[in-house]
C-alpha cells in the first residue's frame, strides 16, 4: 500500500479516530469495573495516547518508504492527539448530558475545590491530550526520524 497522496492530517485524523474510539472503551471499562473514580487510572490515557501517536507515525513513515520529513512526523502525532483528545471530550459531554450519573465527577470537587462541570471536563481533557500528546511526538520523533536526518547547523 503505497500512497503518496497520504498528508499529515489525513493520517493523523484516521488514527485519531481510532485512538479516540480506543479511550472510550477504556472509560467505559473503568466506569463499569468502578476503578473510574481512581485519579491514577487516568493517567493510562496516556499510554493509550503514546500508542495511538506512535501507530500514526509508524504508518506514515512507512507510506513515505522511510523518507518521512520530521515536521510531518510530528505534525501527524499532533493531529493525532487532537482528535483524539477532542474525541474523548464529546464523549464525555455526550454522557453528561444524557446521563449525567454515569460518569461521577465528583472526586473532583475535592481536588479543585468546587464541581466540575461538563465543559470544564471536556476542557480538561483537550488540554491534557494536546499537550501532552505533544511531548509524546516530540519523543516519539526520535526514535521515528529518518536516519539521514541531521539537525540544524550553524545556529552557534
Amino acid at each position: 500500500m503505497n500512497d503518496n497522496r497520504i498528508t499529515p492530517e489525513t493520517n493523523g485524523v484516521r488514527f485519531g479516530l481510532l485512538t479516540a474510539a480506543a479511550l472510550i472503551v477504556y472509560t467505559l471499562i473503568a466506569v463499569f469495573a468502578g476503578f473510574f473514580d481512581n485519579l491514577a487510572a487516568g493517567s493510562f490515557n496516556l499510554i493509550i495516547l503514546a500508542i495511538g501517536i506512535s501507530m500514526a507515525i509508524a504508518n506514515f513513515k512507512r507510506v513515505k518508504e522511510d523518507r518521512m520529513p520530521y515536521l510531518a512526523g510530528f505534525g501527524t502525532g499532533i493531529v493525532t492527539a487532537m482528535v483524539a483528545s477532542l474525541g474523548l471530550g464529546f464523549f464525555f459531554i455526550l454522557v453528561s448530558t444524557v446521563k449525567p450519573d454515569m460518569l461521577n465527577l465528583t472526586h473532583a470537587r475535592d481536588l479543585f475545590g468546587y464541581d466540575l462541570s461538563a465543559l470544564m471536563a471536556f476542557l480538561a481533557i483537550v488540554l491534557m491530550g494536546s499537550l501532552g500528546g505533544a511531548i509524546i511526538s516530540l519523543v516519539a520523533m526520535q526514535y521515528f526520524k529518518s536516519p539521514d536526518h541531521k539537525p540544524v547547523e550553524g545556529i552557534e
